[in-house]
């Protein structure tokens, strides 16, 4: 059978054309008759005690309800999912609404409905809200500092918990004896997700059958029906959750947030439809951040170059409040700080710090670019600090391959991959050797160049199990449910092609359906990289079975016996000859065996996958003004096996360029003396756009994960994870060979450039 849409074939993207025609269906184009609209009222002070009168507001033109703490006491709390078995924590109460204190800047404290949008925030700003400010702190190292404002009474030094990982005793006496050590102080700043459909919900409540219809996007419908049920005392009969398009989710739409659990109760309270969608602002306030680490690392090396131990301590900010997987995301993400190296010997002190911010969850890689960026950043400066090249001390110290599986100092089982090829690979593609002509000739023209790598590994591919179920059709064609979702991925082509690679049919003849909570029975949803390494395994796996009743099916009406039956290009035929019936003629004879026509199977794995690769980036600086190009940018991944490749270097172009943004423009900064969040909107907090990111040189060199059964290993946060380190290893290059500076935090802007040259400039005169 020559299939011509399966496996490895660069299908392009069935979804698109309806999207691109303006036919894309959103949550805020959801409307549905008689509907209410709402708006969210948050604290405008990092940390204060409050009253709210709500009787002005209440007696206002077409308002219909507004929600305070007293309101919606019977709800219960927004959870969070993560403790230590073996040492656990105390989690605070994360209430629906803020009850007497507010504890940071956009924490919700009350929920209007009304008529309209504007009669809602007329209201809103008609509230009596009597604020008492509290002694605020932003930042997590400040927050760490004895005598810091306590957030919370339970946690007076505003440490949620303060765990080791690794041998602490044997790294000390490694590093006593040591040749030499490197260390790097580095910040991996908060930041704001900022996909382009913000979130929203609607929430349509039918009297009769007492039944919640709830749409919002999302990264998983279940998983938002079940914690609906949870907070709302409902069972799950009673609540229907649909995803419809998403525009973008990044991690951040995993999470239950406070509008989903208002609109559903106030639905429920007024018997109307209640809508909601957030503006920017409400993004930048409500939704919860990502990264927010302050790291120090250092490295044992011997005379050779070779890593002896390494020790970590890393202060995560967890914001006001813990959100769903936030006390996780450090910790776990520590586990893949060796990166790709053999470390003898490995510690990490991990702490967990409360600040008055927006609370912080996964963000895109969620703690593993944040590993990537410490331990890529502190292999340069073995480096330097030994005057090798960093691919000389990084091809010293990799795994090797015959080492496979190899087990790291957190316990992480690598099962393949060979490092030393995929950054020959990168090197040869941006002509590494080369690049001190280039820097010369730059030179010339006044500015300075650097050259930067980065070879990342990650973990994905966890989220899980997931159950999908294949249908054929009466016309032929194939539907495909499943409990993951799309934000932009391209599950629909993805799932066809798998689907294709079985039956051989073109991906318009199948129909994938995600997000509907009464069409599809379980759901895991979307998050780590894990849609293909797990939903495609269920997938392939029923489409598959199905394809056995098919054949069963086949050789009944065709007189045959279903081992001669083959399945090629959409029909079924008796092999070596022409004897052939449709996929709708199979459908339409099934009768008695309709229940043949569908297949279900199930896919989980806790062994994970762990893509890798390596990212070169090449950039030149301005010194007159500190403004950083990036010149070049080369990628070899290793995903184990590509399903398609259009949409893999879709998802590598998008990831790096996230990562870039991070590197050089993107930072949520508060202010420290009133926890105002300074970049609340699109003006202040700065995005990459087509001109400052490159164009990419993308390739793969792939070895086949031994721990899934497509071979896959997840690729959908790796641009991400690559590329941070790889541009601020290339500013650090360049500004090390000029003026030996050897440490700029991200972002790397121009003015932060600027005054790091003036100021090696001004320490030179003197």
């Amino acid at each position: 059978m020559t299939i011509k849409f399966g496996v490895g074939q660069s299908v392009v993207r069935k979804e698109d054309d309806s999207l691109i025609r303006g036919r894309g269906r959103y949550t805020s184009d959801h409307a549905p008759e008689k509907l209410l609209h709402a708006v969210i009222v948050r604290s405008p002070h990092a940390h204060a005690k409050f009253k709210i009168d709500a009787s002005a507001a209440k007696a206002m033109p077409g308002i219909a309800a507004v929600l305070t703490a007293e309101d919606v006491a019977e709800l219960g709390l927004l959870p969070c999912l993560f403790n230590f078995p073996d040492a656990p924590f105390k989690v605070p109460d994360y209430p629906i609404l803020a009850k007497d204190e507010a504890r940071h800047v956009g924490d919700a404290v009350a929920f209007v409905v009304a008529d309209s949008v504007e009669q809602a925030r007329d209201a809103a700003e008609a509230l009596d809200i009597d604020w008492q400010t509290l002694p605020s702190v932003t930042g997590v190292s400040a927050a760490a500092k004895d005598g810091a404002p306590v957030i919370w009474e339970d946690f007076p030094a505003n440490v949620l918990y303060d765990k080791p990982i690794g041998d602490k005793a044997k790294v000390d006496a490694i590093f006593a004896n040591a040749h030499a050590v490197a260390e790097v102080s580095i910040v991996n700043q908060r930041l704001v997700t900022n996909y382009m459909e913000t979130r929203g919900v609607v929430a349509e409540y039918d009297a009769k059958r007492d039944h919640l219809t709830v749409t919002l996007g999302s990264q998983g419908s279940h998983r938002q029906r079940d914690l609906l049920c949870q907070i709302l005392g409902l069972p799950p009969e009673k609540v229907r959750v649909i995803t419809p398009d998403v525009g973008g989710g990044f991690g951040t739409k995993i999470f239950p947030y406070r509008e989903y659990f208002l609109a559903a109760f106030a639905a429920r309270k007024l018997k109307k439809n209640v809508k909601w969608v957030a503006d920017r602002a409400d993004h930048f306030l409500g939704d919860s951040h990502g990264r927010d680490n302050v790291t120090h690392a250092r490295m044992a090396l011997d005379a050779e170059g070779k890593f002896l131990a390494m020790d970590v301590d890393m202060l995560a900010d967890m914001g006001a409040y813990l959100s769903m997987f936030g006390p996780y995301i450090p910790y776990g993400g520590a586990g893949m700080l060796p990166g790709l190296y053999e470390i003898p010997a490995f510690h990490c002190r991990v702490r967990a710090i409360f600040t008055n911010s927006v609370p912080v969850d996964a963000y895109r890689g969620a703690g593993r670019p944040e590993a990537a960026y410490v331990i890529e950043r502190l292999v340069d400066a073995c480096a330097r600090k030994l005057d090798m090249a960093p691919d000389a001390v990084r091809k010293k110290n990799f795994i090797p391959s015959k080492a496979m599986p190899y087990t790291t100092p957190t316990g992480k089982v690598y099962d393949s991959g060979e490092f030393v090829v995929h950054l020959k690979l990168a090197q040869d593609r941006i002509d590494w050797k080369g690049f001190p002509k280039r820097a010369k000739e730059a030179k010339k023209k006044g500015f300075i160049r650097g050259i930067g790598m980065a070879s990342y590994v990650e973990i994905c591919g966890v989220v899980g199990p997931e159950t999908a179920v294949v249908k054929l059709g009466e016309d032929g064609n194939v539907t495909v449910l499943i409990g993951s979702q799309s934000t932009g991925q391209g599950h629909q082509t993805a799932y066809a092609q798998l689907v294709a690679q079985q039956f051989g049919v073109p991906p318009e003849r199948v129909n994938v359906i995600q997000g509907d909570t009464d069409l599809i029975a379980t759901g895991a949803g979307t998050g780590g990289s894990s849609s293909i390494p797990i939903g495609g395994v269920s997938v392939e796996r029923a489409t598959k079975k199905l394809g056995e009743n098919l054949k069963e099916l086949a050789a009944a009406a065709l007189e045959a016996s279903s081992a001669d039956i083959e399945i090629s290009d959409g029909r079924l035929q008796i092999a070596g000859t022409d004897r052939t019936i449709s996929f709708a003629d199979v459908a339409k004879r099934a009768n008695g065996d309709a229940e043949k026509l569908s297949a279900s199977e199930s896919f989980g794995s806790a062994a994970g996958t762990y893509p890798n690769g390596t990212h070169i980036a090449e950039v030149e600086i301005d010194p007159a003004t500190g403004a950083t190009r990036i010149v070049d940018y080369v990628i070899v991944d290793d995903f184990g096996v590509t399903l398609n490749p259009l949409l893999l270097a879709g998802q590598i172009h998008g990831g790096a360029a996230q990562g870039i943004g991070q590197a050089l423009m993107e930072q949520a900064v508060y202010d420290p003396n009133d926890g105002q969040l300074v970049t609340g909107t699109l003006m202040d907090y700065a995005l990459p756009r087509a001109d400052d990111t490159p164009s990419f040189a993308f390739e793969t060199h792939n070895v086949p994960c031994t721990t899934n059964p497509l071979g896959v290993k997840g690729a959908g946060e790796a641009g991400t994870i690559g590329a941070c380190p790889a541009v601020m290893n290339a500013v650090i290059d360049a500004l090390w060979r000029e003026y030996r500076i050897d440490s700029v935090d991200m972002p790397a802007t121009p003015e932060r450039v600027w005054v790091a040259i003036r100021e090696h400039e001004r320490r030179h005169r003197l």
